[in-house]
C-alpha cells in the first residue's frame, strides 16, 4: 500500500477514534473528575488531554512508514 493511500485512511482512523473518544472522556470528566479536589482534577483533565495519543501511536508509525518500493 502507498503512503498516500495510508495517510488517507489513517487520517480517518484518526477522526474517527477521536469523534469517539472525546464524548466518552466528556462524559467522564463531566460524572467523575468534577468531585475530585482542584488539584486531583488538573492532573486528571492533563492526562485525558494526552491519553488519546498513545493507543494512535502505532496507527502514525504504520501511516509514516515508507513505501515498500523506495519512493517516500
Amino acid at each position: 500500500m502507498r503512503r498516500r493511500t495510508r495517510t488517507l485512511l489513517g487520517t480517518i482512523g484518526m477522526l474517527a477514534f477521536v469523534a469517539l473518544y472525546a464524548p466518552l472522556a466528556m462524559a467522564l470528566a463531566d460524572s467523575r473528575i468534577s468531585q475530585t479536589p482542584p488539584a486531583v482534577q488538573a492532573i486528571l483533565y492533563a492526562f485525558l488531554g494526552i491519553a488519546w495519543i498513545f493507543p494512535l501511536m502505532p496507527l502514525i508509525r504504520w501511516m509514516e512508514r515508507k513505501d515498500v518500493d523506495g519512493g517516500s
